[in-house]
């Protein structure tokens, strides 16, 4: 019996447990799922007969060498910090480890021994990163393999709530963690444009936005990712002309997230005082010039240069920003109080469906012709427990966990799934779950 240990019950762990205990019978698997939260994993398991949940502690020294040493593929579901706990006790017990995260540094430096003892940490096996890589590799390899030239790449991935569960004036709502929406692109995004470098400081990111179309799903706005450079050489694209990867959003975010960027309320590096007591109004008036005759509503609008009856400014009215109602948060801050207040106006409602949207577009030179091929996706959720999230990044963890432990990925070493042994088969898999591109080619 094959025994998997999965560290994380959270939100984004509910696919990828349920498709694990659906083969489990199949392919005599033991299935034990660690939690902070031991109601959380129990829920989970559903009481299903190869199913185990228990109370997990990952900074429990112990705790966490004493079950990873005891099965034979660890699947790291936890906040991205706590990946490396878990790999370095993986690879002293000569077990593998599958997560959605990003490499991490400290990680990247474990692969020289992991290699010695033919251990996997396999990372960015979820949406972005992850089905991003495959469905990318799998267009690039094939333009390369046909004798064409990439010149041009592009890509755009977005969480966001479903049309039919689209009811606010933000066109957006929480499907992942609120914490990393709020600090979204703090820091400088760098990128290559028709082989210029470029860079957006965070204080202009939200403002310098470009305008996608998606079949049958229409436009939506990018704005830039922090890092797309990095891409280079893990895509092999050293010769290209523009690497770019974004962010998508309906049109009118940007513009409208931007105004608190602008004000500073979403800066997580100091505290506020006294912010138990304060109200939302006293928040952001907290930022504005002091006046007796002008009211706060008004001070924003003239602080970022925009009508008091403009739609950006209903936008940040809805939010409930300009109401005096207490904070209720000790030792908060800026980010901290915003997040509170948008998790109440932006979480999934009990019959909301949330989807993720991505677009890769290549531009290729093949027989001396131009062309332009767009690749796009989208997914829809089925409830606010499968969401169209936690599909995305739990089903491809779960196939690549498949895939090793049957004997079918040998690679080891910290890897990426960039390779075919890994892609194709993973992407062939997804297409079950009607997760699968449109493709479209242009001359241009």
């Amino acid at each position: 019996m094959k025994k998997i240990l999965i560290l994380g019950a959270g939100l984004s762990s509910s696919s990828l447990i349920k498709y694990l205990l659906d083969h489990s019978i199949e392919h005599n698997w033991k299935i034990k799922i660690g939690d902070i939260e031991k109601e959380i994993a129990e829920q989970k398991i559903n009481k299903h007969p190869n199913g185990e949940g228990f109370k997990f502690d990952v900074f429990n020294d112990n705790q966490r060498e004493n079950e990873i040493k005891n099965v034979d593929v660890v699947i790291s579901m936890l906040p991205a910090r706590m990946h490396y706990l878990a790999a370095k006790d993986c690879v002293k017990h000569s077990v593998h480890m599958i997560t959605a995260s990003y490499v991490s540094p400290e990680i990247r430096e474990l692969n020289n021994e992991a290699k010695k003892k033919g251990v996997l940490l396999l990372n960015e096996i979820g949406v972005d990163p992850g089905i991003d890589h495959m469905s990318a590799m799998k267009i690039i390899d094939k333009i390369n393999e046909d004798g064409g030239t990439l010149e041009h790449f592009r890509s755009y991935t977005g969480g966001l709530v479903a049309p039919e569960s689209d009811n606010n004036p933000w066109n957006y709502k929480f499907t992942w963690n609120p914490r990393n929406v709020v600090l979204a692109g703090q820091g400088v995004s760098k990128f290559l444009l028709n082989g210029k470098y470029k860079y957006i400081p965070y204080n202009k990111l939200f403002s310098r936005t470009e305008i996608v179309a998606v079949p049958e799903y229409g436009n939506f706005e990018v704005y830039a990712n922090r890092d797309s450079l990095s891409y280079r050489e893990v895509y092999n694209l050293q010769h290209v002309k523009t690497l770019y990867r974004g962010t998508m959003r309906r049109p009118g975010y940007c513009e409208s997230w931007n105004v608190f960027v602008q004000l500073g309320l979403t800066d997580d590096t100091y505290l506020i005082e006294d912010s138990e007591n304060m109200t939302y109004r006293d928040f952001i008036d907290s930022y504005l010039s002091y006046s007796d005759s002008v009211s706060v509503e008004e001070k924003v609008a003239k602080y970022v240069d925009i009508s008091i009856d403009s739609d950006i400014m209903k936008k940040i009215a809805w939010t409930g920003i300009f109401e005096s109602k207490k904070i209720g948060l000790t030792k908060a801050t800026p980010a901290q109080i915003l997040q509170k207040l948008l998790v109440e106006k932006w979480g999934l409602d009990k019959n909301d469906i949330d989807m993720i949207v991505m677009q890769h577009r290549f531009h290729y030179t093949k027989n001396n012709r131009k062309k332009l091929l767009v690749s796009s996706l989208v997914v829809k959720g089925i409830d606010t427990v499968h969401t169209a999230m936690s599909i995305t990044v739990g089903i491809p963890v779960a196939i690549a966990t498949k895939m090793l432990l049957t004997g079918k990925m040998t690679c080891t070493g910290v890897q990426v799934p960039i390779s075919k042994e890994i892609y194709e088969p993973v992407l062939k898999e997804l297409e079950e779950w009607k997760i699968k591109f449109i493709e479209e080619e242009f001359d241009v």
